[in-house]
This record gives structure tokens, sequence and C-alpha cells, in this order.
């Protein structure tokens, strides 16, 4: 596999770990997140259990640099996430609504999640494990 290759994985990876993380919205606007009696509880299940997929995910591909792919997961959750919402918001609210809408909560959403890609590349990092 050439240097371009990996490369290309790699940000398939990344963008497909970020895409993971979209169930969580999806959870929230279908409803689905009230499985877990209500949607503070759900929220916060759900992101643990990415947390715990993502971690796996990154430990079973035997990922070199944990900490830089689950950021840039994490930023890629984020632009994906505010798209969606920048879809969604003027179908299901009838307005845009959400981060485009402000931009400290544009700032905000990025930041929050590479510091959530960051936690996690550090604990997987911790963690023993083959890397590649």
């Amino acid at each position: 596999m050439t240097n371009h290759q990996a490369k290309q994985q790699n940000v398939a990876f990344i963008l497909g770990l970020g895409a993971l993380a979209l169930i969580r919205p999806i959870m929230k606007i279908t409803g689905f997140i009230h499985i877990f009696g209500n949607e503070a509880v759900g929220s916060i299940a759900m992101t643990v259990l990415i947390s715990v997929v993502w971690i796996l995910i990154v430990i079973k591909k035997g990922m070199p640099n944990p900490i830089s792919v689950l950021v840039l997961a994490g930023t890629s959750y984020a632009a994906f996430a505010i798209i969606l919402s920048g879809i969604l918001s003027p179908i299901l609210d009838g307005g845009l609504q959400g981060p485009l809408t402000n931009p400290i909560a544009f700032i905000s959403v990025f930041l929050t999640n590479m510091v959530w890609g960051f936690v996690l590349g550090m604990i997987t990092s911790i963690i023993p494990y083959k890397k590649r």
C-alpha cells in the first residue's frame, strides 16, 4: 500500500468514526433517545457508548496515533452535526436554528468535540495494544 492510499484510508476511517457518532443526534431527533428513560440520561448513555466503541475500534484497527485520530474524529463529528442541524432544523422547526446561527455555539461545538476526542485518544493511548 502506498503512503497516499494509507492516508486516504485514515481519512475514511476518521470520517467513519465521526459519522458513527451521528447516531446520538439522530436518536434525539427521532425520539429513540427516550429508550433510556429521558433525554438527558439517553444523551449521556449514548455518548458513553459511542466513546467506548470509538476506543475499541481504534484499538482493533491498531491505529498508531490514537490521539490525533480521535481528535480528528471529534472534529469530523462536529462538522457533521452542524451540517445535520443546518439541514434538519428548517425542516423540523421551520427555521434555521443551532450552531449555524450563533458563532460562539459554532466554535463551542468544535472545541467540545475536539476535547472529547483528545480525552478518548489519551485513554486509548494508555491502553496496551499492538500499534501498527
